[in-house]
């Protein structure tokens, strides 16, 4: 170990934080005149952690002798949970289980069922038009169960939003609890309107069943209410593609920056290197020029601390070089992963757009068929293939999502640390358990590959204040935080001033929120 410096440059205090470590060890030590001061330092620090420990020990003694000792680990107990948290969990889970044969009954069942009612029409087989109805019963009846079951739970979850944001007023926090809030309470209104639907649904395929008179009545109702319902999720599902469109067309008309190559990320970590190896040689010379005895010692010195300086300065561009480098890589694939986030929704919402919108078609063919006598849509052969259709674009749609989700929760549990928070990350599991996991079709994706890039923005777009972002350049966070404005993340969809926006950003105990909000921002769903 070489003598510490007895003399420090006043433009010392001002280095990277790279070097300060490094200088508090040199001039930490309790006496800088004493030879053995390490050896001092290291007896102080024992001496004191001794007395700590011997203080806890005296109270953690009285605390037991007076019965009022408690658990080390103790923490706050969770707050119980409400009625109606409970009920929304249980509707939830309902919900999702119900979802999967209702996927099924609306794919699959219902149009085959729809083709055997045409030919029970055209073949005049009552046999065949009784069964017929009884299945269509049993499907429109597990359809008004998931339906009512779903316009239930979103009414509740919009009132608790419709709270949350009244509770945070403004902020990420209430920006994400206030579109909630919209987004379930349009759902509750369609969820209840279908609802109605498939009660009518109910009336119509009763009285096939049962062959009686008004049977083309009740036919003309159902119609007339599958395509008022298919015509407001199919203007919904259009609204929103216009909405998306919008926000692509905001994202793509910001600045894109460059990636940098491996080889180039290469050199540059071998520039820093090299320059911190420099460094370190400095300061182990201006040591070795503080020891000299002669005439010329502080000349040597005052060069030493100049070289020192220097190769100091050189480590910090160095670092600041990668730096740069890795943030625009970073800005680079989080830009890009937005853009293709909102291209997939488009994608999503027209082929739902169109599905919607064949189904209304489907009502109004039934309702026209009914009217002029017919047996409506089980006998009307563009009717039937009009439904067909729309259940086959909505089961698609359907399926690429529950595959997307499922392959999400298999890389979630079988390679954690890929998406995973640092802290979050946790054993990699087997190849059983992460297909179990996938299965697990009721549970959300918690730590997945959007998670993970909202997190990437949030850290660059984050101020200085919090762990992780003191080192980013202006420019970037600039560009970052234009990257939240065209996700709708901005000053005005939070209700603040854009001085109040940026302090937002820079408050520890708003980072959750502000993830969460950036992930919502992202999804495609």
């Amino acid at each position: 170990m070489s003598t510490p410096v007895h003399r420090t440059p006043t433009r010392q205090s001002v280095l990277p934080p790279a070097r300060q470590p490094r200088e508090r060890g040199r001039t930490g030590a309790p006496s800088l005149t004493s030879p053995g001061h390490p050896l001092l330092a290291i007896q102080a620090g024992l001496g004191n952690r001794a007395a700590v420990a011997a203080l806890q020990r005296a109270g953690e003694t009285a605390r037991s002798r007076d019965g009022s000792r408690e658990p080390e680990n103790a923490g706050p107990l969770p707050a119980p949970k409400s009625y109606r948290d409970r009920i929304a969990a249980v509707l939830d889970k309902v919900k999702k289980n119900l979802e999967v044969i209702d996927t099924f009954v609306k794919g699959v069942h219902v149009p085959a069922n729809a083709g055997f009612a045409q030919q029970a029409s055209a073949t005049a087989s009552d046999g065949l038009k009784h069964s017929t109805g009884a299945s269509g019963t049993a499907a429109a009846s597990e359809n008004l169960v998931t339906e009512s079951a779903g316009a239930l739970l979103s009414g509740m979850e919009a009132v608790k939003a419709r709270k949350d944001a009244a509770q945070h007023g403004n902020g990420a926090a209430f920006h994400t609890a206030d579109k909630k809030a919209n987004s379930k309470k349009a759902d509750a209104v369609v969820g209840a309107a279908g609802t109605g639907n498939y009660a009518l649904g109910i009336a119509k395929e009763l009285t096939k069943a049962q062959m009686a008179a008004h049977a083309a009545t009740a036919s003309e109702a159902s119609g007339i209410g599958s395509s008022v319902v298919g015509a407001v999720k199919g203007a919904r599902a259009a609204a929103r593609v216009g909405l998306t469109a919008r926000k692509y067309h905001a994202l793509k008309g910001l600045e894109r920056h460059d990636r940098t190559d491996d080889e180039a990320l290469a050199r540059l970590a071998r520039a820093r290197q090299e320059a911190e190896q420099a460094a370190d040689a400095a300061y182990v010379a201006l040591d070795g020029h503080w020891d000299h005895e002669g005439e010329d010692r502080m000349a040597r010195v005052s060069q030493a601390i100049d070289a020192a300086w220097a190769a100091t300065g050189a480590a910090r561009d160095a670092a600041a070089d990668i730096r740069r480098a890795e943030d625009a890589n970073t800005m680079h694939t989080v830009h890009t992963y937005a853009l293709g986030k909102q291209r997939n929704k488009m994608g999503k919402q027209a082929f739902t757009a169109v599905g919607e919108t064949a189904k209304a078609a489907g009502g109004i063919v039934t309702a026209v068929a009914a009217t002029a006598g017919g047996a409506g849509l089980a006998s009307n052969p563009v009717g039937w293939g009009l439904a067909a259709g729309a259940a086959g674009l909505i089961l698609g749609v359907t399926a690429y999502k529950a595959g997307r989700a499922g392959m999400k929760r298999y890389e979630g549990a079988r390679h954690p640390e890929r998406w995973g928070a640092d802290e979050a990350s946790g054993e990699p599991a087997s190849r059983p358990d992460a297909l179990k996991e996938a299965l697990k079709f009721w549970k959300k994706v918690e730590n997945g590959e959007r998670q993970a890039m909202a997190r990437r923005i949030y850290g660059l777009a984050a101020g200085a204040g919090i762990d992780g972002s003191g080192q980013t350049s202006s420019a970037m966070r600039d560009s970052a935080r234009a990257l939240l404005i065209a996700l709708k993340a901005g000053p005005s969809h939070h209700k603040l001033t854009p001085d109040e926006w940026a302090e937002s950003l820079n408050d520890p105990a708003r980072s959750a929120a502000w993830v969460k909000e950036i992930a919502e921002q992202l999804s495609s769903a």
